[in-house]
């Protein structure tokens, strides 16, 4: 499943979509950003039992207040609309696939 692009019209939709949900605070001019987005992907490309989305803080600043996302990337895991586990900075993938299964 591709990475799908949150913003506040789908949010809820997405929130509420009864997979387990991986979030990717992001801004294009982020250097950390750039380098967890491909493992991201990858995440999102294996492993179709999860919802992957990314959130531009840029774009979508009142998402990225309502998590309290003050440093990118944060990545933020939701289960049931609500957020289990939250992660500030480049991450492995492994270590992403354990928040996730968390």
């Amino acid at each position: 499943m591709s990475v799908l692009s949150v913003n506040k019209n789908n949010f809820e939709q997405i929130k509420n979509n009864g997979k387990t949900v991986l979030l990717d605070f992001y801004a294009d001019w982020c250097g950390p950003c750039r380098m967890v987005s491909p493992i991201v992907d990858q995440i999102a490309d294996e492993n179709p039992q999860y919802l992957v989305g990314k959130i531009n803080v840029d774009k979508e600043p009142d998402l990225a207040q309502a998590f309290g996302v003050v440093s990118i990337p944060t990545l933020v895991v939701l289960k049931n609309g609500k957020a289990v586990d939250q992660a500030v900075g480049l991450r492995p993938k492994a270590q992403i696939l354990a928040m996730l299964k968390g």
